[in-house]
């Protein structure tokens, strides 16, 4: 497996365990190995996706608390 996958490969664990309240992960690089670049690079979009939603999410929620 290239360097550049490894690093995605990890790059896509250290999203998966930035969410708070959730078990840690841990991925073993030969399930994900198979996939080319772009593919890994997509999950990583769409990690980051779903990341930013919540925050939107949040930050709308929070929203409701300002004092006017």
């Amino acid at each position: 497996m290239s360097e550049r996958k490894q690093k995605l490969i990890e790059d896509i664990q250290n999203l998966l365990n930035s969410y708070e309240g959730v078990k840690p992960t841990t991925i073993n690089p030969s399930l994900l190995e198979f996939m080319d670049e772009k593919t890994l690079i997509g999950i990583i979009d769409s990690l980051l996706d779903q990341k930013e939603d919540s925050k939107e999410i949040d930050t709308v929620w929070l929203e409701q608390f300002k004092t006017q």
